[in-house]
């Protein structure tokens, strides 16, 4: 009888064992760790239409949002910083400690910067050239050291829109190839590093009620940064394996 009720037990909780789902043992996959470094100016902050310095979230921040719903862990660093010019961050990406140290750590960085640099000479034309030359060594020197510190990270330099869409047409006429050049001079700056660019000027200027909701400020509503990190994202996706 012993032996038979020894039996019966292991019969039982081999049934059990059985009718227990496989997940209840085994853990799912681990979650692959990525660091993701974003630079530049008010817009990798987060600076809202609102005025003022206003923070909320930034298309960076919903860039990590898209890293975790594709199973990624993201140890996250933002350096944006309002007002910040091409000058400010190849000081920062040459000479600090700690931005070099997040870059050497990095898979994913995302850049926008130069709009700083080209703002203010649009009231005075002949300063023009001068600031889309600045930018341009500017970029060639952040993009060749974030190489150097690490040859392997994968660099997203973002194209800049139309901040004004609400000036008259005449006005526009002249600022739109101004735009073009100074996205043509990121661009070429971006492919000649072997990095990628990223165009936000025609998916924004589809909805610019939406996208840039306060004709008095430059910066995006939540809907416009979605969209910008949406467009990251569409070619991080293409070859983040």
């Amino acid at each position: 009888m012993k032996i038979f009720r020894k039996f019966s037990s292991v019969v039982m909780i081999g049934a059990l064992l059985t009718a227990l789902p496989i997940s209840t043992f085994a853990k799912g996959p681990a979650k692959k760790v990525i660091d993701y470094v974003a630079l530049g100016d008010s817009l990798a902050y987060g600076t809202t239409p609102a005025g003022g310095v206003t923070r909320d979230l930034s298309y960076a921040d919903y860039l990590v949002n898209r890293f975790e719903q594709s199973q990624y862990a993201v140890d996250f660093k933002n350096f944006g910083f309002p007002g910040y010019t091409s000058a400010n961050l190849a000081q920062d990406v040459l000479t600090r400690a700690d931005v070099q140290l997040k870059i050497k750590e990095a898979e994913f960085i995302t850049i926008d910067i130069g709009a700083n640099d080209l703002l203010p000479a649009v009231a005075n034309p002949t300063k023009i050239p001068v600031a889309l030359g600045t930018v341009a060594v500017n970029l060639q020197a952040i993009l060749a050291t974030i190489d150097q510190l690490n040859p392997t990270v994968k660099v997203y330099v973002m194209g800049y829109y139309n901040p004004f869409p609400y000036l008259a047409q005449e006005q526009q006429a002249e600022l739109l190839p101004l735009l073009d050049t100074f996205n043509g001079i990121i661009e070429a700056r971006t492919i000649a590093n072997g990095d990628t660019f990223v165009e936000t000027d025609t998916i924004i200027a589809k909805d610019y009620q939406t996208y840039l909701p306060n004709p008095a400020n430059i910066h995006l509503s939540k809907e416009g940064y979605q969209l910008v990190a949406k467009e990251f994202w569409k070619n991080i996706d293409k070859s983040k394996n």
